[in-house]
């Protein structure tokens, strides 16, 4: 099951729905028609799914290192006190 460049990109445009409706329509005909291409879709479809998640845990790592920085070490006490006044109820 080898997916040629073309092929790739004809469902990368069909799965963010950037594809012309004529184009659209000749691509749904055939992912009815051939299972092969039904497969490749799904299968890129659960990639671009665990790239996401990679993503946002790549985020949340960022944003924690952030946090440390400014709300945990002593060098930043001043700032993270200014900021918990802000947000505090009174």
């Amino acid at each position: 099951m080898t997916t040629s460049w073309n092929e790739t990109k004809q469902i990368e445009a069909h799965l963010q729905g950037t594809t012309h409706p004529g184009d659209a329509l000749l691509f749904e005909a055939r992912l009815v028609l051939d299972n092969t291409l039904a497969d490749k879709v799904m299968w890129q479809q659960k990639a671009y799914g665990v790239i996401q998640q990679y993503g946002r845990r790549q985020l949340k790592k960022e944003i924690e290192q952030v946090h440390q920085q400014l709300f945990i070490q002593p060098a930043h006490v001043s700032f993270a006190e200014k900021i918990r006044q802000l947000f505090s109820i009174k």
